[in-house]
């Protein structure tokens, strides 16, 4: 049953491809986000065709999963008929909701598929309360607030929007260096416009000063012998937090990340999914597994984390000033595609391991299994000793016998890569 039905807010976790839709569906979501092949603000992402878009709303939809559809750019006129043409698409698809922040693009939805739902992005700048019943009053049923707001703020919010209007709020992942997302530094280093979906992730590279008479000579900001990557925030992680977001009356909470592996999503969606069902258990629950969720959200790629706005103003040690590395604790090896009636997993390989290795079988339900990987075989029937070829279809006899959709992966220093 759809916890949201249960009173519970809403585990909202992003999708790439197909592949990690569902991997979001059967690791726990709520809901899921997902991007077509225009006018979403993730234009590197793998994203979803008209037919696997078909196929993953069908999937999640089986499973009384919701999804949403971005189409948050911030558009030009160029855009417009476009987009009309667009939404005549998605309409036949019957996605829950779309996920807007143009005011044009919101007209245009609202003509074209007016019995979808329509939810205001982060990009919008949504700070107060009265933008928010100003967007309810155009007909939108959610809004998603920024990232600059404390829990304090949305708890305003709450007490002075109707009670069915829908407040949603980021807690994990990234953070962006700019107004809710309202960044110019790609578009002005490359030409590619952040807010029409293709940043280059400027905020993450590594700055000098350079003073006016002496050009060509570059000054590090040092903090100490690395240098400084000046505009990179940590990661936003609130899994520890659950009581103070669920007392702050926030209905949908939201995973960033539509450019992660499927081994991130299922990781941090299984991670909030127990979290949340804890707390509503009992708040002692909750607090008993918290070492269990602070271990498991450690093995999902991170860099740092932080509470960001949510506690008060940020300080200086929210940034990351010696590296825009991610830390990664465990390396993704496969999803178990099927199991044959051998009872070998057949998997698309993703990074490298080996007969005789001990890696981890990753369950939705929350377990971890560890397994000894006793004989692989290719496409062609053979016997191999290893998966050094990235995206190679195998089949791997584990000594426990996992289930479709585990997910295999080892820790980083095993595979070599700490």
């Amino acid at each position: 049953m759809n916890n949201k039905r249960q009173g519970k807010p809403e585990l909202l976790v992003p999708a790439s491809s197909l592949e990690v839709l569902k991997t979001a569906v059967v690791f726990g979501a709520d809901a899921v986000y997902i991007g077509g092949e225009a006018f979403g603000l993730r234009a590197k992402a793998k994203n979803f065709s008209m037919e696997d878009m078909a196929e993953g709303i069908a999937f999640a939809h089986a499973q009384n999963v919701k999804v949403y559809v971005t189409a948050n750019i911030l558009a030009h006129n160029g855009d417009l008929e476009g987009a009309r043409k667009y939404f005549e698409e998605l309409k036949a698809l019957k996605p829950d909701a779309l996920i807007i922040s143009d005011p044009g693009m919101f007209m245009i939805a609202q003509e074209v598929c007016p019995e979808i739902e329509i939810h205001i992005s982060t990009q919008a700048n949504n700070t107060n309360y009265q933008t928010y019943l100003f967007w309810w009053q155009q007909g939108a049923k959610r809004v998603v607030s920024a990232r600059e707001l404390s829990l304090a703020e949305i708890r305003q919010i709450r007490d002075h929007i109707p009670q069915e209007m829908e407040i949603e709020s980021f807690i994990h992942g990234a953070m962006c260096i700019s107004y809710s997302g309202r960044c110019l530094l790609s578009s002005y280093f490359t030409g590619r416009d952040a807010n029409r979906g293709a940043c280059t992730h400027p905020c993450r590279w590594k700055y000098a000063v350079v003073e006016e008479q002496r050009p060509g000579e570059y000054l590090p900001v040092y903090e100490n012998e690395r240098g400084t990557y000046i505009f990179n925030s940590k990661d936003l992680c609130m899994i520890e937090h659950i009581p103070e977001i669920v007392a702050a009356g926030i209905d949908s909470l939201k995973i960033e990340g539509r450019m992660k592996t499927a081994l991130y999503v299922a990781c941090v969606a299984r991670t909030y999914r127990k979290a949340i069902d804890d707390f509503f258990a009992s708040e002692e629950s909750y607090r008993a597994n918290m070492e269990w969720y602070r271990a498991e959200i450690a093995k999902c790629t991170y860099r740092q984390f932080t509470t960001g706005f949510y506690f008060g103003k940020p300080d200086e040690n929210t940034q990351i000033y010696d590296s825009n590395t991610y830390v990664n604790e465990s390396v993704y090896l496969g999803i178990v595609d099927l199991v044959d009636e051998r009872g070998f997993a057949r998997f698309e390989q993703k990074n490298k391991f080996c007969v005789g290795d001990v890696i981890e079988i990753m369950k939705p339900d929350g377990r971890n299994v560890s397994a000894k990987v006793l004989s692989m075989y290719n496409e062609e029937g053979e016997a191999v000793g290893s998966c050094p070829h990235s995206k190679q279809i195998l089949y791997v006899e584990l000594s426990e016998t996992p289930e479709r959709y585990d997910i295999m992966r080892t820790e980083a220093e095993k595979a070599g890569l700490l």
